[in-house]
Protein backbone atom coordinates (compact mmCIF):
# COMPACT_ATOMS: atom_id res chain seq x y z
CA UNK A 1 0.00 0.00 0.00
CA UNK A 2 1.40 3.50 -1.15
CA UNK A 3 -0.12 6.57 0.87
CA UNK A 4 0.34 10.32 -0.94
CA UNK A 5 0.33 13.32 1.34
CA UNK A 6 -1.43 16.48 0.91
CA UNK A 7 -0.21 19.75 -0.46
CA UNK A 8 3.04 20.40 2.74
CA UNK A 9 2.76 17.17 4.24
CA UNK A 10 5.57 15.39 4.07
CA UNK A 11 5.69 11.08 5.45
CA UNK A 12 8.35 10.03 7.58
CA UNK A 13 10.19 6.83 8.97
CA UNK A 14 11.85 7.62 12.20
CA UNK A 15 15.55 6.27 12.61
CA UNK A 16 15.40 2.79 14.71
CA UNK A 17 15.86 3.96 18.62
CA UNK A 18 19.43 3.15 19.99
CA UNK A 19 19.28 0.49 22.17
CA UNK A 20 22.85 1.79 24.23
CA UNK A 21 23.99 4.76 25.30
CA UNK A 22 27.49 6.76 23.88
CA UNK A 23 29.07 4.81 27.30
CA UNK A 24 27.76 1.31 25.90
CA UNK A 25 25.11 1.70 28.35
CA UNK A 26 22.18 -1.08 27.37
CA UNK A 27 19.04 0.87 28.06
CA UNK A 28 15.72 -1.25 28.30
CA UNK A 29 12.65 -0.10 25.83
CA UNK A 30 10.76 2.39 28.18
CA UNK A 31 14.17 4.29 28.61
CA UNK A 32 15.30 4.41 25.24
CA UNK A 33 13.94 8.25 23.59
CA UNK A 34 12.39 8.34 20.35
CA UNK A 35 15.07 9.91 17.78
CA UNK A 36 13.92 13.12 16.10
CA UNK A 37 15.56 11.85 12.83
CA UNK A 38 13.99 10.17 9.72
CA UNK A 39 14.44 9.15 6.30
CA UNK A 40 11.17 10.85 3.95
CA UNK A 41 8.88 8.57 2.36
CA UNK A 42 6.86 10.47 0.68
CA UNK A 43 5.73 14.29 -0.16
CA UNK A 44 3.14 16.23 -1.11
CA UNK A 45 2.58 18.55 -4.23
CA UNK A 46 3.64 21.56 -2.01
CA UNK A 47 1.99 24.44 0.29
CA UNK A 48 -0.76 26.45 -1.81
CA UNK A 49 -0.15 30.22 -1.43
CA UNK A 50 -2.73 33.06 -0.71
CA UNK A 51 -2.27 33.67 -4.37
CA UNK A 52 -3.45 30.02 -5.88
CA UNK A 53 0.09 29.29 -6.31
CA UNK A 54 1.80 26.50 -5.50
CA UNK A 55 5.14 26.27 -3.60
CA UNK A 56 7.11 23.17 -4.08
CA UNK A 57 8.58 21.54 -1.07
CA UNK A 58 12.60 21.70 -0.25
CA UNK A 59 12.38 18.42 0.84
CA UNK A 60 12.60 15.57 -1.24
CA UNK A 61 12.24 11.62 -1.20
CA UNK A 62 15.31 10.02 0.68
CA UNK A 63 16.19 12.94 2.34
CA UNK A 64 17.71 12.28 6.06
CA UNK A 65 15.67 15.04 8.00
CA UNK A 66 15.40 16.66 11.42
CA UNK A 67 12.52 17.51 13.26
CA UNK A 68 11.63 18.57 16.67
CA UNK A 69 11.05 15.93 19.85
CA UNK A 70 7.21 16.65 19.37
CA UNK A 71 6.58 17.10 16.37
CA UNK A 72 5.06 13.79 14.35
CA UNK A 73 2.06 13.16 16.79
CA UNK A 74 0.54 12.16 13.74
CA UNK A 75 1.76 8.40 13.01
CA UNK A 76 -0.18 5.87 10.71
CA UNK A 77 0.79 1.97 10.21
CA UNK A 78 1.16 0.73 6.74
CA UNK A 79 1.89 -2.73 6.14
CA UNK A 80 2.91 -3.20 9.91
CA UNK A 81 5.40 -0.24 9.80
CA UNK A 82 5.06 3.21 11.52
CA UNK A 83 5.41 6.72 9.75
CA UNK A 84 5.12 10.49 11.06
CA UNK A 85 3.05 12.25 8.73
CA UNK A 86 4.24 16.33 9.46
CA UNK A 87 3.52 19.59 8.10
CA UNK A 88 7.00 20.92 6.04
CA UNK A 89 7.33 23.43 8.31
CA UNK A 90 7.83 20.82 11.12
CA UNK A 91 11.16 19.71 10.25
CA UNK A 92 13.92 21.69 10.52
CA UNK A 93 16.18 20.64 8.29
CA UNK A 94 17.91 17.93 5.78
CA UNK A 95 21.20 15.76 7.04
CA UNK A 96 23.42 16.14 3.94
CA UNK A 97 26.23 13.18 3.55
Amino acid sequence: MKIRPLHDRVVVRRKEEEQTTAGGILLPGAAAEKPNQGEVVAVGTGRVLTNGDVQALAVKVGDTVVFGKYSGSNTIKIAGEELLILNESDIYGVIEA
